[in-house]
């Protein structure tokens, strides 16, 4: 089979440790990247942007060097699989009307080769965060919405770029595995199992590149990490599912099960 690729949390309209402008030509360049090496799918698993929301003829500025990527890759013919994240969860048409990708709200299971995934972004999953399990779905309300979109555009995304940094700086352990009783997408993993069947479970959100084999001896957590430091992606080759690193000068992983750092560059 083709490989399938998977990545998320790019969070461009943020400066990180590369600039967003940076960052986007790197991603740009790693889907050209997948595109040649011939990507079967290619999976973005949420959070591509800091904030975005969509107006009925008003979209966020920038990111058109991404944008114009993936409608070139759709075009092509390769499906690009774009999952909703706590930070643009208010995608709508757009995305699918102008480039052609599928949006994904909630997570979906997939079957490649002989291999089950659980694939989403992981916000709202587990046994924690009740108050963004809360706040999700406030803003998941049509009547917030519409609220929302009566709000000028500049006095509107001023405010959403407040709060996402906000976020941010709220969660200054994103880059320390805090031990499988706190990591709430190990701990999804670890009760989804028990009654379904699943070989990967690949989420993002958590920002930290994480491949855990599961207490069954059988399943692993993956989360994909970020492109704010890492550029850290996923490729299932039919048989096994790696994490790699994509021009990146700080690859990191945390494992339970790997004795070294899988490739760290393409």
């Amino acid at each position: 089979m083709n490989p399938v690729y998977f990545a998320s949390d790019f969070h461009l309209g943020v400066d990180a440790h590369s600039r967003s402008r940076d960052r986007e030509q790197t991603i740009v360049r790693w889907l050209d990247f997948a595109a040649k090496e011939g990507a079967g799918e290619i999976f973005l698993v949420g959070d591509l942007f800091d904030f975005w929301f969509e107006y009925r003829s008003v979209v966020p500025r920038g990111f058109v060097r991404l944008l114009g990527k993936i409608a070139e890759i759709c075009d092509s013919g390769i499906p690009v699989r774009v999952f909703t994240g706590n930070h643009d969860m208010w995608m709508f048409g757009y995305l699918e009307e102008e480039l052609g990708v599928t949006i994904y709200r909630k997570p979906v299971t997939r079957t490649f080769g002989d291999q089950t995934f659980f694939i989403g972004h992981g916000d709202g999953l587990g046994p924690g965060d009740r108050g963004y399990k809360l706040l999700k779905v406030v803003f998941s309300n049509p009547l917030c919405q519409w609220l929302f979109a009566r709000l000028h555009p500049g006095f509107s995304f001023s405010i959403a770029q407040y709060w996402s940094g906000k976020s941010r700086l709220a969660n200054p352990e994103t880059g320390t595995f805090l031990g499988p009783q706190n990591e709430w997408l190990l701990q999804f993993a670890e009760s989804h199992i028990k009654n379904h069947d699943v070989d990967f479970f690949v989420f993002g959100h958590r920002h930290l590149p994480i491949d855990y084999l599961l207490s069954n001896q059988h399943s692993r957590y993956i989360n994909l990490g970020e492109w704010l430091n890492y550029n850290s992606y996923a490729v299932f080759d039919g048989n096994s599912l790696t994490i790699k690193f994509f021009e990146s000068d700080n690859p990191y992983l945390y494992s339970n099960h790997l004795p070294d750092l899988p490739s760290t560059t393409r």
